[in-house]
């Protein structure tokens, strides 16, 4: 998490139970992906809060790196795929999968782009201001457009979920991206995955309502 070493370890585990209760709460290899959401980003804060113990210390130079490429890898390559094609594999209704599909397109094209930028330039991360701070060195143009593709994918595609009350989860993620852009504005990287993470919970939520549903059309 962006605040402190205890913090991170704090949401990361209690992150890593919820979610492996979500994926248990799962009755279809296709919720899988949806599910695994709140594990995923408990790994991640539990990665960043590795950077929070090594960072102060040079001879730890490759864990820090490990662990920087860590949560890198889980905010820019898994999250635009995992998250559009989690709500595209949930959805058993077809009214919204053509635009559904796009969205997880987006989602790929997104997540292959910036997987190359993760291999192809260095980045590195630092304390300050009482936060991490991950500075990677890619070109303005991909700031710019990618920042908005990664927005339709991570973000629109919530609202296209035939999910009894999907639409709320997208709500709150972007509120908290506005939130961290306007207070956190150079950190919003470490700090708006902190937030996410934490409204991730809602998807134990989600599952168990999707699951609930289909007991009551077997019935």
């Amino acid at each position: 998490m962006c605040f402190s070493a205890e913090a991170s370890f704090i949401a990361g585990a209690a992150l890593t139970v919820i979610g492996v209760a979500t994926i248990k709460k799962t009755t279809h290899k296709s919720q899988l992906w949806f599910a695994s959401i709140p594990l995923v980003f408990g790994i991640q804060q539990l990665a960043e809060g590795v950077l929070w113990l090594t960072l102060p210390d040079p001879e730890m130079i490759r864990v820090q790196r490990v662990a920087t490429y860590i949560f890198i890898f889980f905010a820019q390559v898994i999250w635009p795929f995992i998250v559009p094609f989690g709500v595209l594999m949930l959805d058993k209704k077809n009214e919204r999968k053509l635009i559904q599909k796009i969205l997880a397109g987006v989602g790929i094209l997104v997540s292959s782009t910036l997987a190359y930028f993760l291999i192809a330039y260095d980045m590195e991360a630092n304390i300050s201001d009482l936060h991490i701070a991950y500075t990677q060195n890619y070109p303005e143009t991909i700031y710019k457009y990618g920042a908005i593709l990664y927005g339709l994918a991570t973000i629109l595609s919530l609202f296209f979920s035939n999910v009894k009350r999907m639409w709320l989860l997208g709500v709150f993620i972007a509120t908290s991206y506005g939130i961290t852009l306007y207070f956190y504005e150079h950190h919003v990287l470490s700090v708006w995955c902190f937030f996410s993470s934490v409204i991730s919970i809602y998807i134990y939520i989600l599952i168990q309502g999707v699951v609930k549903k289909e007991k009551q059309l077997v019935v």
